[in-house]
C-alpha cells in the first residue's frame, strides 16, 4: 500500500510542527486542498534553504492539491524580525525587482498549467490600498498583545539590547492577514513554512478562527542541519543562492557533491524526488563503498538539474571530472569552464611581454609559497598543467596551453587546483 501524503512527508523528514495532526492528515486525504507558502524578497535571490519549501509545495501538488506561491511584495517592505537587530528596509523599486526575480525562480519548479495548477500571488495586491485604520479595525482587533509578545523571536528581541521596532513587531499581523486573504479569495486552508516561522503561521490560523469562525491548518519543515555542526547552505564564499549569477551552476553542483556521508541520506530525501528504494540503494553504497561517493554524485546531479536544468547539471559534472583529471578539459564549453575556475587562486599572464614558466605561475597563483617550493614539488612529480604531468622545471606556458585562449589549469598533487589566466 502506498504512503499517504503526510506519511511520505514525514518519511522525508519534512514535518516538524503542525496544528492538529490527525485533522490535518484527514484534511489532505479528503482533498483536494489549496495550500500556500510565502517567500519574502529580502535579497535578489532565494537560497537553498528556501528550496526546501518550494519542493515541499511541489510534493504536495503532485499528490493532487493546489499550491499558492506567495512572494511578499508587501511583507518584503517590512521584514520578518531577525533574532538580532532590525532588518534594512529596502526601497520599493528594489523590492519590486526582487519580487519579479524570485517569482522567476519559483515558476519552473511548480506546475502552473496542469490539473492542479499552481498560482503565483503577491500580498501587495491586497495591502497597497489598505488604510491603517482598516488594518487596525478589521485585523488588529483580533490579535492579543500577550500572544504576540510570546512569539519566540519577539521575546528574544525584547530581551536584547536592540529591542524590536513596531515595524517588525507588526510583521506577524501582516502574515496573518495573508492567510486570511488567501482563505477568502481561493479557499486556502493550509500554510507551510520553516520551523522558525511557526509563530507567524499560527497568527494566520488564529486570525481565521476568530474572524471567520473557520478551522485551517499549518505545518512546518525542520531547519536543515549538518552533522558537523556548521551551518547548512553556507560555504567559504558565502550563501548558496539559486540565481546562477550569484552561485554558478558548477559551484552549486560542488556544494552538494562535497556533503558529508553522515548528511547525504537526509539531503537525498529532502532535496530530491528519488524513490525510497533508490535512496536505500545509495545509502548502502555509501556504507559499503564510501570512496565512490555515489550518493553525493546523485544528490548533486538531481538538485542541480532541478534548479538549473539537466544540461547545466551534466556540464557541472563534466567540469568536476575534467578539473580533477578524469574527464576532458578541452571538451568543456567556455562558460562552464569559466564558472568552474572562478574561485581558484589565479596567476595573471599578460598577452604581451615575457612568457611565464609553469614554476612562476605556481608561485604567482599562490599554489606554492615560492618558485623554489614549486621546483621541489615538480621534481617530486606533483605538478600538472591541464592534467598533464610537468617534468621540465623551465617549461613555459604557450598559447596552446590556454583553453579557449584564456585558461591554463594548474594542479599541485591530486586535488589542489589553481589557474593561469591570460588577460
Amino acid at each position: 500500500m502506498s504512503q499517504t501524503l503526510f506519511d511520505a512527508l514525514t518519511w522525508r523528514g519534512l514535518v516538524s510542527q503542525s496544528t492538529d495532526e490527525a485533522n490535518l492528515r484527514s484534511h489532505f486525504e479528503q482533498g483536494p486542498v489549496t495550500y500556500y507558502c510565502g517567500f519574502d524578497p529580502s535579497a535578489p535571490s532565494l537560497h537553498i534553504g528556501n528550496l526546501v519549501q518550494i519542493l515541499t509545495l511541489r510534493r504536495i501538488q503532485e499528490r493532487g492539491h493546489y499550491p499558492l506561491a506567495l512572494v511578499g511584495g508587501a511583507t518584503g517592505l517590512i521584514g520578518d524580525p531577525k533574532m538580532t537587530g532590525d532588518r534594512t528596509l529596502n526601497d520599493r523599486q528594489t523590492v519590486a525587482a526582487w519580487v519579479e526575480r524570485i517569482q522567476g525562480q519559483i515558476a519552473p519548479l511548480l506546475d502552473f498549467e496542469g490539473k492542479y495548477a499552481a498560482r503565483m500571488v503577491n500580498n501587495l495586491d491586497w495591502t497597497k490600498e489598505l488604510s491603517a485604520i482598516d488594518l487596525l479595525r478589521g485585523v488588529g482587533k483580533h490579535f492579543r498583545l500577550s500572544t504576540m509578545l510570546a512569539k519566540e523571536t519577539v521575546a528574544r528581541r525584547l530581551a536584547s539590547e536592540q529591542g524590536i521596532s513596531f515595524t517588525e513587531f507588526s510583521y506577524q499581523v501582516l502574515q496573518g492577514l495573508d492567510f486570511r486573504e488567501l482563505y477568502q479569495r481561493y479557499g486556502c486552508t493550509v500554510q507551510t513554512g520553516g520551523s522558525d516561522q511557526w509563530g507567524n503561521l499560527l497568527s494566520g490560523v488564529e486570525l481565521i478562527h476568530k474572524a471567520n469562525g473557520a478551522t485551517v491548518h499549518a505545518f512546518t519543515t525542520p531547519l536543515i542541519t549538518k552533522a558537523d555542526g556548521t551551518k547548512f547552505g553556507k560555504t567559504e564564499s558565502g550563501t548558496v543562492w539559486l540565481d546562477p549569477a550569484m552561485t554558478t551552476p558548477y559551484a552549486f553542483y560542488q556544494f552538494w557533491l562535497n556533503q558529508d556521508d553522515r548528511d547525504v541520506s537526509g539531503y537525498l530525501k529532502v532535496f530530491t524526488f528519488l524513490e525510497p528504494d533508490r535512496i536505500a540503494e545509495l545509502e548502502a553504497a555509501t556504507r559499503e563503498r564510501p570512496q565512490e561517493r555515489a550518493a553525493q554524485k546523485a544528490l548533486a546531479s538531481e538538485v542541480t538539474a532541478l534548479v538549473h536544468g539537466p544540461k547545466a547539471a551534466q556540464g557541472a559534472a563534466d567540469a568536476a571530472a575534467a578539473l580533477f583529471g578524469t574527464g576532458s578539459l578541452a571538451a568543456l564549453e567556455a562558460d562552464m569552464l569559466a564558472s568552474a575556475v572562478v574561485e581558484l587562486p589565479t596567476a595573471t599572464v599578460p598577452k604581451e611581454g615575457e612568457p611565464m614558466t609553469v614554476v612562476e605561475a605556481l608561485a604567482a597563483s599562490g599554489l606554492e609559497k615560492s618558485k623554489g617550493a614549486a621546483r621541489r614539488t615538480l621534481a617530486a612529480g606533483g605538478v600538472y598543467l591541464n592534467n598533464q604531468k610537468v617534468t621540465d622545471p623551465d617549461q613555459v606556458l604557450e598559447s596552446a596551453d590556454f583553453l579557449h585562449g584564456r585558461f591554463a589549469l594548474l594542479r599541485r598533487g591530486r586535488k589542489t587546483l589553481g589557474l593561469a589566466e591570460r588577460r
